[in-house]
């Protein structure tokens, strides 16, 4: 079996020889990668989800085939090349893990979370301000975690986490108010600050609120699709079923849950 450098080398000259012999390779831009490892990325996270560790070796191959296809489009035109993106992550893990590399101490992985952001702020390029580091593109629910998480980093966080449920119930009566107000763009505005507090919520209870919104998801689907083999078995249509009907089946599909 391949060493590491030698496998990565071999990589990195298959990748030389796809570029330059390759039509479709050939052909690649930064751009027009970008949405194809946007694709990549969740089909990792997909293996993740399901355990499949197979998968996820297979979607870290893929993954790692783009950060040398972008470094080789880059080196073309000496803007970079991997051994300068190795290099540069190499030296910031060091700079940013002064509790392994050198004298600070740490008590717990918090301590190591809140050092972190403030060495990112530090940095000659890196992020001028908390918050400048979360990526736009990131999704709402996400996005919203992460902002969280890194003010929690320079202490504006609520000083009990039960405090937090009144915040909850606060942005819950907001949104009702308004749902009777019928004003559809407070409405959202509302319905937008409760989301962020439950998000909140389930970061101070130390929930990820991805994961456990997904965990649902996949819940619902298999009680649905229960719910429609249950129908087809029968000759039935949902669309001439009463919602009684169907949620008769559908507590027979959380039963079948909990077997």
């Amino acid at each position: 079996m391949n060493k590491p450098g030698e496998a990565f080398t071999r990589l990195l000259n298959i990748m030389d020889e796809l570029r330059e012999k390759c039509p479709w390779d050939r052909e690649q831009t930064t751009e027009s990668l970008r949405n194809l490892t946007i694709e990549e990325t969740y089909e990792l996270v997909d293996a993740i989800t399901e355990g499949d560790m197979m998968g996820v070796k297979k979607e870290l191959g893929d993954i790692l085939l783009h950060i040398v296809f972008y470094s080789k489009i880059a080196s073309e035109t000496n803007i970079f090349d991997i051994t300068d993106v190795i290099n540069q992550l190499c030296e910031k893990l060091i700079y940013r893990h002064p509790h392994v590399f050198g004298d600070t101490q740490v008590k717990d992985a918090n301590d190591v979370i809140k050092s972190w952001e403030q060495i990112k702020i530090t940095e000659k390029d890196g992020n001028k301000t908390v918050l400048s580091g979360v990526p736009k593109s990131l999704s709402s629910l996400i996005k919203a975690n992460r902002i969280q998480e890194k003010v929690r980093a320079v202490g504006f966080d609520w000083e009990q986490r039960s405090q937090v449920w009144d915040k909850v119930n606060e942005e819950m009566n907001e949104l009702k108010i308004e749902i009777d107000n019928q004003n559809q763009d407070r409405i959202e505005a509302e319905f937008g600050d409760l989301l962020f507090s439950v998000v909140n919520a389930a970061r101070l209870y130390n929930i990820d609120p991805e994961t456990a919104l997904e965990r649902t998801n996949r819940k619902f689907m298999k009680r649905f699709g229960f719910l429609e083999s249950k129908t087809i078995k029968q000759g039935r249509s949902l669309k001439t079923m009463t919602l009684d009907e169907m949620n008769e089946i559908w507590d027979q599909a959380k039963e079948f849950d909990k077997q």
